[in-house]
């Protein structure tokens, strides 16, 4: 059975089911969600995904994204994700939306209404490899660097996100222990 994901209005109000695929080719909003983890040195936890992925295959990205199912609570779901693609079970707190809208380099669309999400980890994880091919928890300055020297080999989301979850830890002081 193909996954469908939940279309949404920019109020996050669901109108709606698509498979999928359709909704990446029509750059149709829908919601999904964004894990960002940090170890107790505030290195962040960043995966590549699998190269058998459909698209952004190989890249590195954040620890984990995804779509929820429908009737799926967000935060369940990313929660769900978390533990089928790294192996890990760890609480994680909402810190923010927002909508973003790119066209990916495959010609397919990513246009989401994304739920962030953020929460420490201290452990290796165990991969699903049909999912994640590497992992690796890198300080942000390091990450920074080479997101600059090489936009190329992370996933759009990841560089549109990143920045909003460090400014938005940065100014509210955000407390998710």
């Amino acid at each position: 059975m193909e996954d469908h994901v939940i279309l949404v209005n920019e109020n996050d109000e669901q109108i709606g089911t698509m498979p999928k695929l359709e909704v990446h080719e029509k750059g149709i909003l829908h919601r999904a969600f964004s894990v960002f983890l940090f170890n107790k040195k505030n290195e962040l936890l960043i995966q590549q995904r699998a190269l058998t992925k459909y698209h952004s295959a190989g890249l590195w990205s954040n620890t984990c994204c995804s779509h929820p199912r429908e009737n799926e609570n967000t935060q369940a779901a990313a929660l769900r994700r978390l533990q089928e693609e790294m192996g890990i079970k760890s609480p994680i707190n909402f810190l923010h939306s927002f909508i973003y809208h790119e066209e990916m380099e495959n010609g397919l669309i990513e246009h989401e209404y994304d739920h962030i999400f953020i929460g420490r980890f201290n452990e290796m994880p165990i991969i699903n490899e049909s999912e994640v091919s590497h992992w690796k928890y890198i300080s942000i300055p390091d990450l920074l660097d080479e997101m600059n020297m090489n936009p190329e080999n992370f996933t759009i989301w990841f560089r549109i996100c990143l920045p909003t979850v460090l400014e938005k830890l940065s100014s509210t002081h955000f407390n998710f222990n």
